[in-house]
């Protein structure tokens, strides 16, 4: 009886998890096994309630420890085996894992042992998501078993000696598991403590936008923490050490028949003596129109108060007050000695009076000398006084500065006119910063500052030597401050090695930097810096578009790329409209799109008109690539796919004029054509049904039997549920789950 009661529960939670989304089982993955009590199929996964990483690297040896807590919301036992995919490229010289606080016994798989293991749970589960890790050993572990409602605590530590390539060092740890889940994780958290014997340059993730602290030249740490999150994909980590005063290396990436793209790392040394930093002029033009009155001038006046006690010693400043008229803290430059003075100054300002920008800054300008110099220029509101008109003011005040000047602008809140500021910025080497309502314009103009006290190279040129370089960004090419680096992705027409002399100045003085054998890949490597290169390009486009106008051409390429590289953005969001698995060709889909986007009102004023101007600015500086924005988009490698009836297709897929060669998902083919080239089960690895493109060829996953050719207009995909809901039954039959409740009760029947 007791037997029966225990089948009996099994059968409904195992009918309850069939209702219900499937919950997480994270990289390291826990493969529940059925019963011996229960006729066999698939046993739901486990839930895991945390997920921390937490890495040390001693000169290129990093050791990873990971701490996961696995959940069993069930009403029965549950064993598996736990799979730990190992990082490509990974040397593991040393892996030990605890359950519990007891050491288990585990073992490596080489890739082709893994690859077997894969296949077979691929086969037996009927889901291909663990097809993502073919062509990466693996750990292995028997898991004893997880009690009903009880919990499992894996930890494990791996040691792994870290590829060098490039002049750059290189982290990677597995964190992609949103394929392996129906809810988010509560905790996810990844820590990276670097030590070298030589000075580290530049540290970079391309994958998660990590916060990173530099305590000296020898050390950083890199931290990543997020809540309620479905990881999709692997975090990566790149760090460079020399002893060059300016550190540089380059990444690059060349698809089969295509111009590349590369990514440029330049970092110089993290801490600079008082007696080594360039000597600037930093001019603050200050609004306290009426509008001004109350919190908004007291956080400005502090914020000014910030940049002041920052100059360095042979730093100079001028403050300026405007509204309707300006008001001078001198009537030219002082030096920073002078700043208790201009504190006392600026804490008399009083809020009154209207806008005159265009007298404010044409007086700051006159005050320009030959050194760097630096005008912060902050505001609340439009021209309201004096010259008005936005484009005589750009025109004009574009006329009279001067090349060494850097033009920075902040908006305070949502009536500023964004075409004005970002336009002096952009065409003046500075960015545009807004501080929205409730935010702190004291924290934002102080970490703006806070970055840019030091500066070691100013005016800098790249000459790429042989290589062939184009449309890169950012352009121009902005300044480099210590403690700083700078990422700059582009263009190349055929790869090679090349001599790179970085030049700019130092103050005055004309400084060159020369790297020798630089190399631009002629064929593969780092797949991610297209999509990142696509990032900057099109928030660049973007700009361009805001500030100067609708231009076709332009308009076009953005949709193009968006398309191609999965980046939704707000002159894009058409494209999740549009039906790539029926359309002919993506061209008319892009002429569509743009016809759409014409259409588009252009504000210059308020919330949507910042709003705007903030996600451009962030595409176009990003250092992180633009993720997919919703669920019917993924960023495979360098394809984007896109889901579309139930069948992801990768949106290089030209129905016009490929003839897709069908495979039966799980057929002896399908296994085949995954070990004629594994690198092709990052797609396989996306479901059931998917459309790609390999090489020259398209390829259909079905879920029918056998292999056959056919014309892609014969393709006919069947709806899939939507997430969360259920299958419409067809005439005359039961709902799923009654008929799987059904068979089960004729197998207890039995």
């Amino acid at each position: 009886m007791r037997a029966d009661r225990f089948l009996i529960q099994a059968i409904l939670a195992l009918l309850l998890a069939s209702l219900i989304p499937a919950p997480i089982f994270a990289d390291g993955i826990i493969i529940p096994e059925p019963s011996p009590h229960i006729h066999p199929a698939p046993v739901p996964n486990l839930v895991i309630k945390y997920h921390r990483v937490n890495v040390i690297i001693e000169d290129r040896i990093a050791t990873t420890r990971v701490d996961q807590v696995f959940y069993n919301p069930y009403e029965f036992e549950v064993e598996g085996t736990y799979i730990f995919p190992i990082p490509e490229e990974a040397a593991i010289s040393e892996f030990s894992m605890y359950v519990d606080g007891k050491k288990l016994e585990g073992k490596l798989l080489d890739k082709d042992e893994a690859r077997r293991i894969y296949e077979e749970i691929v086969r037996k589960r009927r889901d291909p998501a663990l097809l993502e890790y073919v062509g990466r050993n693996a750990f292995q572990a028997r898991i004893f078993p997880i009690p009903p409602n009880g919990e499992r605590r894996i930890q494990l530590e791996y040691t792994q000696i870290l590829p060098y390539e490039s002049g750059l060092i290189k982290y990677i740890y597995p964190l992609d598991t949103e394929r392996f889940s129906a809810e988010p994780i509560e905790e996810v958290s990844v820590r990276v403590e670097i030590h070298s014997r030589a000075p580290i340059k530049a540290v970079y993730s391309p994958s998660h936008k990590v916060d990173i602290q530099r305590e000296d030249e020898y050390t950083a740490v890199v931290g990543y923490e997020a809540t309620d999150i479905l990881p999709d994909k692997d975090f990566a980590l790149y760090y460079s050490v020399s002893p060059e005063e300016v550190g540089l290396s380059l990444l690059s990436y060349k698809p089969a028949g295509e111009d590349g793209f590369f990514l440029l790392l330049m970092a110089p040394q993290v801490e600079v003596e008082e007696q080594e930093a360039v000597a600037k002029d930093v001019i603050f033009v200050l609004d306290v129109s009426g509008s001004m009155e109350g919190e908004k001038l007291r956080q400005a006046k502090a914020a000014l108060e910030f940049v002041l006690k920052r100059l360095n010693p042979e730093d100079r400043f001028n403050v300026l007050a405007f509204s309707t008229g300006v008001r001078r803290f001198a009537p030219s430059l002082r030096p920073a000695s002078e700043r208790d003075e201009a504190l006392k100054f600026t804490r008399k300002l009083q809020a009154r009076g209207s806008t005159n920008i265009y007298q404010a800054l044409l007086e700051a300008l006159s005050d320009v000398e030959d050194r760097p110099t630096y005008l912060l220029f902050l505001t609340d509101g439009l021209p309201t006084v004096g010259v008005t008109d936005v484009e005589r003011i750009v025109q004009e005040v574009g006329q009279k500065v001067p090349e060494n000047v850097r033009l920075f602008t902040f908006g305070v809140g949502d009536d500023v006119n964004t075409f004005l500021l970002d336009r002096l910025s952009s065409e003046h080497r500075g960015t545009s910063v807004y501080v929205r309502p409730g935010e702190d314009i004291e924290a934002a103009v102080s970490a703006f500052y806070s970055r840019i006290s030091y500066p070691v190279l100013t005016d800098i040129a790249i000459d790429w030597g042989g290589i062939r370089v184009e449309d890169v960004h950012p352009y121009p090419l902005p300044d480099l401050f210590a403690g700083m680096q700078l990422v700059v992705v582009g263009r190349y027409r055929e790869g090679g090695k090349t001599r790179i002399v970085l030049s700019g100045k130092v103050g005055e003085e004309e400084k060159r930097f020369v790297y020798e054998d630089v190399e631009f890949v002629e064929k593969g490597g780092e797949d991610f810096i297209a999509r990142l290169w696509a990032t900057r390009r099109i928030g660049y486009l973007m700009e361009q578009i805001r500030l100067h106008g609708e231009d076709k051409e332009l308009v076009n390429e953005i949709v193009e790329l968006s398309l191609r590289y999965g980046i939704i953005t707000p002159y894009t969001s058409f494209l999740v409209e549009e039906d790539l698995s029926t359309a002919e060709s993506p061209a008319p889909i892009v002429t569509r799109v743009a016809e759409r986007i014409f259409l588009a009102p252009m504000a210059a004023v308020g919330a949507d008109a910042v709003q705007k101007s903030v996600v451009q600015k962030e595409l176009a500086e990003s250092n992180v690539a633009a993720g997919p924005s919703m669920a019917e988009v993924k960023h495979v490698g360098d394809k984007t796919f896109i889901l579309r009836d139930g069948v992801w297709t990768d949106t290089t897929f030209d129905k016009g004029k490929m003839k897709p060669v069908e495979v039966a998902f799980g057929s002896e083919e399908y296994f085949r054509l995954l070990a004629e080239h594994p690198e092709w089960g990052q797609y396989l690895a996306l479901g059931k049904r998917v459309i790609f493109v390999g090489g020259d060829v398209a390829y259909e996953i079905t879920e029918g039997s056998g292999r056959v050719e056919k014309p892609a207009s014969a393709i006919t995909p069947e709806p899939s549920p939507k997430p969360g809901s259920e299958p419409t039954p067809t005439p005359g039959t039961l709902p799923w789950p009654l008929r799987w409740l059904k068979q089960i009760l004729s197998w207890l029947g039995k």
